[in-house]
C-alpha cells in the first residue's frame, strides 16, 4: 500500500512551480499525511556512521547515561531512558525505545528564559566529538529539507511561498536519535509495540531512514514480517476506522509527516495522520533511526490561516493558541512534563490575593 504515496525529487520541490508537484502534495498530505522524497542529499555513509556512534554510546554503563537523562527538562535534550513517554490517545504501554535530542540551531536566549525545557542547551557526551558532528550535521540538513518542503505545501495550498517559513523561524527544531529495543517472546506474544498509534505536534517530520540489528548488535535485514511504519487514512463511508497503510518508504527515499501544527495551519487540507511503529515477530532484534521535528516559533499562533478559516475549520480548531503553549501542553499529555506545568497557563498569582486577604482578617482581630 505504501505504493500509492506520491514520490517528490528534491529538485522537484525547489523546482519551478508545476501543477503536477502541487497536485501530489495535497494527495499526499491531504490523504495520507506522508510524502516520500528522493534524491534528498543524505549521504547513507554518514547517516550509518552517526548510528553506530549513537548504538557504541548506548551500550555504556546505565549510571553513565542517567547523568544524560534531564527529567527537569522534559527529557528535550541529551538521553531519554526506555518507557519514558506515552502515546496521547492510546494511554497504554509506554514506548518501548531510548533515545538522544538535540537542538540544530543555538537558542535564542529569550526564548530560553521564557521556555527552559523546549529551549534549553544541548548535552553532549564527553569524547563524542564525532557523534554531535554528525548529530548536527545531519539534523541542519534535515531542517534545510524540511524549509524546501514547506515552501512547496505553501505553493500547493495558493499561499505566499515563505508562508510557513516565516512561522517556523527562531523554533525549537529538535534531532532524535532512536533505539526501539528488542522485546521477548512474551512481549511478542502479547502484541506490545513499538510505539502506540499517535499523531506528532509539530508541524511536519523527517524520517530519513534506520536500520535493523540483531541480539549482537549487528546491522541486519528488515525481517519481513509486517513489522516498521503504519499510517491510519482518514475514516470513509466504506472505511469508518479508516485504513492501515505501510509508511515504509521505496529505497533511498525520505519519509516527511504532517504534524498537528500544520493541520491546524490549514484548517484540516493537510492531515496529521495517526501512525504506529509495530515490533517484529521475532525476538532480539532492536531499530535505529532519526527523526527530525520542525516546529512552529512558540510565540507565534496556531489557527488556521485566513484562507483556511472556515466555520467547519474554526469550529474544529478554536480557540487560537500559542504554538508554545501547544507544546508545552502536549509534554504533559505525552508523560514527559509534570500535569503541574499547565498550572502555568493563566493567572497564577490567587495565592498572593489570598495572602493580602488573610492579613486583612488577621488584623481585623487585633
Amino acid at each position: 500500500m505504501s505504493q500509492e504515496i506520491p514520490v517528490l525529487t528534491l529538485a522537484e520541490l525547489e523546482g519551478p512551480d508545476s501543477d503536477a508537484r502541487d497536485a501530489k502534495i495535497r494527495l499526499a498530505f491531504g490523504r495520507y499525511g506522508m510524502i516520500y522524497l528522493r534524491d534528498h542529499g543524505i549521504e547513507a555513509a554518514r547517516l550509518e556512521a552517526l548510528y553506530a556512534r549513537y548504538l557504541a554510546w548506548l551500550a555504556r554503563p546505565p549510571e553513565e547515561k542517567e547523568r544524560f537523562g534531564r527529567g527537569e527538562i522534559w527529557y528535550q535534550r541529551g538521553w531519554t531512558p526506555p518507557n519514558t513517554e506515552k502515546a496521547v490517545v492510546a494511554q497504554g504501554q509506554p514506548d518501548f525505545k531510548e533515545c538522544w535530542f538535540a537542538m540544530v540551531e543555538p537558542p535564542d536566549p529569550a526564548l530560553t528564559a521564557q521556555y527552559p525545557e523546549l529551549f534549553a542547551e544541548n548535552l553532549w557526551p564527553e569524547g563524542e566529538d564525532e557523534f554531535r558532528t554528525l548529530f548536527l550535521e545531519i539534523g541542519g540538513r534535515l531542517q534545510a529539507l524540511g524549509l524546501s518542503l514547506l515552501r512547496a505545501c505553501a505553493r500547493a495550498l495558493d499561499l505566499p511561498a515563505e508562508t510557513f517559513c516565516e512561522l517556523v523561524r527562531g523554533g525549537a527544531h529538535v534531532t532524535r536519535a532512536l533505539k526501539y529495543l528488542p522485546l521477548d517472546e512474551t512481549a511478542i506474544a502479547r502484541g506490545i509495540l513499538w510505539g502506540e498509534e499517535h499523531t506528532d505536534f509539530n508541524l511536519v517530520t523527517l524520517l530519513p531512514g534506520g536500520r535493523f540489528q540483531d541480539a549482537e548488535g549487528r546491522p541486519t535485514a528488515p525481517p519481513g514480517d509486517g513489522s516498521g511504519l503504519f499510517l491510519r487514512t482518514p475514516p470513509s463511508a466504506d472505511e469508518p476506522r479508516g485504513r492501515l497503510v505501510s509508511g515504509s518508504p521505496p529505497p533511498g527515499c525520505l519519509v516527511a509527516q504532517v504534524g498537528q501544527e500544520l493541520e491546524i495551519l490549514s484548517g484540516g487540507t493537510f492531515l496529521a495522520t495517526p501512525h504506529v511503529i509495530t515490533a517484529p515477530r521475532r525476538p532480539g532484534l532492536s531499530r535505529t533511526s532519526l527523526a527530525h521535528f520542525v516546529h512552529v516559533h512558540p510565540h507565534r499562533t496556531l489557527f488556521p490561516l485566513e484562507p483556511f478559516r472556515s466555520p467547519e475549520a474554526v469550529e474544529r480548531y478554536r480557540p487560537p493558541v500559542l504554538a508554545g503553549t501547544y507544546a508545552t501542553k502536549t509534554m504533559a499529555d505525552i508523560g514527559l512534563a509534570p500535569p503541574s506545568v499547565l498550572s502555568r497557563f493563566g493567572y497564577r498569582h490567587y495565592d498572593r490575593l489570598a495572602s493580602f486577604r488573610a492579613e486583612e482578617d488577621a488584623r481585623g482581630g487585633e
